[in-house]
């Protein structure tokens, strides 16, 4: 279908759920393909596979009962999460305290959160105001008290939620 659809080299191009079906190296090849089209081409797709959005797609608009409901890039979309550019911590439980101590206090920073984590660690979030990026702060906090981490990463959240957010907020108002 895809095939076809290119052969005559149109100038735009609409494609359902490009993606749908295909093992991962397919998946790869055909989002290289779109990459390489977007170039000269007006390309839009309609999916609800989020992640191929924000593999192939410069602009999202999300539709809900008819009405667009959002619209900005992938990135844009993500901000509206209250934990995009979230600090995720994962640490021994009996580090908990020392971490809350060394981040609670930083300008940036709205709350700390447990997760539920698995394998004896524990997983906190640290929460940002308004979004700030606060990744470089709360490591060199956690550097200058000493305390140990087994890891630490930044969340830019999910566009599956962002969705979710968007799309139900007026069905569970009522």
């Amino acid at each position: 279908g895809l095939a076809q659809a290119i052969l005559h080299d149109p100038e735009v191009l609409i494609m359902d759920e490009p993606t749908d079906g295909l093992d991962p190296n397919q998946k790869h090849h055909v989002r290289e393909l779109i990459a390489e089209m977007a170039k000269e081409k007006a390309i839009i797709i309609s999916t609800h596979i989020l992640e191929e959005v924000e593999a192939v797609c410069s602009r999202a608009v999300v539709i809900n009962k008819g009405r667009i409901v959002a619209d900005g890039t992938a990135e844009d979309l993500m901000r509206r999460m209250p934990y995009h550019n979230a600090v995720a911590i994962r640490i021994a439980p009996e580090r908990e305290a020392a971490v809350r101590a060394a981040v609670s206090g930083l300008a940036g920073v709205a709350r700390v959160e447990v997760m539920p984590s698995a394998n004896g660690r524990m997983e906190l979030r640290v929460i940002p105001r308004g979004g700030a990026q606060i990744a470089a702060d709360v490591a060199a906090q956690i550097r200058d008290k000493s305390v140990a981490v087994d890891e630490l990463f930044v969340e830019r959240g999910k566009l599956d939620d962002v969705f979710r957010q968007i799309t139900t907020s007026d069905q569970e108002a009522r």
